[in-house]
């Protein structure tokens, strides 16, 4: 436990992110529960409890600068990424994290649970199939293949001021080239993460309201 507050606060001071104690306890909680669930559940190819420090907790926490507003959803979230590292430090802010499959959000209940998170809502559905009662003021997807997907299956999610969140490796020069004119890109943040290889980046859309 020891070494791991260390090396988190290693990347958190790398990152010029601050966070209060209880947050770093919980995001090393939710390491070893991660660790934990997915010998049993398979539910990341990243095995080792470091590796995951940088590719899932870093990597969730740094697009937390650019999240605008109160209420978000995290789309085809998986174990919980990045709501979760998102929700742990941003308390003031509500999360709805969807997946479709099962043990992941029966995964995600139990970190609600053993964290004691106040501020996210686990659903099992099809991103399609969704019909939240407001629209949110952001839609967060890090795991969708392509721009398109995303744009067209949660297309119904936003508000009508809300932005689609869309985490990236590379630039995705040709994906952008073939979005619809109904959408706009508002704006492109490289991400920086400490010790990971490749590139990140955020774009940040919003679709064109009809006058």
């Amino acid at each position: 436990m020891e070494n791991m507050l260390e090396r988190l606060n290693g990347l958190l001071m790398q990152a010029d992110i601050v966070i209060t104690d209880t947050q770093k306890s919980q995001l090393i909680q939710l390491v070893e529960l991660l660790h934990k669930w997915n010998k049993a559940y398979n539910l990341t190819s990243v095995r080792d409890p470091d590796a995951m420090l940088v590719k899932h907790i870093l990597d969730s926490l740094v697009v937390s600068p650019h999240l605008k507003g109160e209420h978000f959803i995290d789309v085809g979230t998986g174990p919980g990424l990045p709501g979760l590292p998102l929700a742990v430090i941003n308390p003031d802010k509500q999360f709805v994290l969807l997946d479709s499959l099962g043990k992941r959000i029966n995964f995600i209940r139990q970190v609600i649970l053993e964290l004691g998170l106040t501020n996210v809502t686990p659903i099992k559905s099809r991103v399609e199939e969704y019909q939240p009662e407001v629209g949110f003021d952001g839609v967060l997807s890090r795991a969708f293949a392509s721009l398109e997907d995303m744009l067209s299956w949660c297309h119904h999610l936003p508000s009508p001021q809300g932005s689609f969140l869309a985490l990236k490796g590379q630039y995705p020069e040709q994906e952008l080239a073939e979005l619809p004119a109904s959408i706009r890109l508002v704006a492109t943040h490289k991400l920086v993460v400490p010790e990971l290889e490749g590139e990140r980046h955020l774009l940040e859309f919003q679709a064109i309201q009809p006058e």
